[in-house]
């Protein structure tokens, strides 16, 4: 069996470790799709930082990688690291913006943050599709509409 066909049935299978090692054989010089899958194996096994590390790989072979953008965003999130996460999910949005999973997660973020003004824009391609997106955007506008009528200051 070739090492392309062992890697395909270890991801397949959820074999993490031995697909770990399979593509860590391949990573140096490898193809973004290897550091990509690298770096998602990592996160099955959860290695976070090391995760981080790969995607960071791929995204500097392939800065228009999209979903190593969103998975970038998740491991950040996992590192507890808001402002990094935010940044990856906006890009993840950027690259594509049909991603309704990481205009859900930016929107998220910037409801933690406090950065209430760009929810209801991510959010309205999505408008009633569930409960959490109209609370999420019921969220927002309430708290703007408090900081428009004075009640709360952000700027502290």
């Amino acid at each position: 069996m070739s090492v392309a066909e062992e890697l395909s049935a270890a991801l397949a299978a959820g074999r993490w470790p031995e697909a770990e090692r399979l593509l860590t054989g391949l990573a140096p010089g490898g193809h973004p799709s290897v550091l990509y899958n690298l770096g998602r194996v990592k996160m099955e096994l959860g290695k976070w930082a090391e995760a981080r590390d790969w995607l960071t790989r791929c995204l500097d072979a392939a800065p228009r990688h999209a979903h190593a953008w969103f998975e970038l965003g998740r491991t950040e999130l996992e590192l507890g690291a808001l402002e990094a996460a935010r940044d990856a999910f906006a890009h993840a949005v950027t690259l594509d913006a049909s991603d309704g999973d990481a205009r859900l997660n930016l929107a998220r973020i910037c409801l933690r943050l406090g950065d209430y003004p760009p929810v209801r824009e991510l959010l309205a391609p999505m408008a009633g599709q569930t409960v959490e997106i109209g609370a999420l955007r019921y969220r927002a506008a309430a708290e703007l509409t408090r900081v428009a009528k004075g009640r709360i200051r952000l700027d502290l």
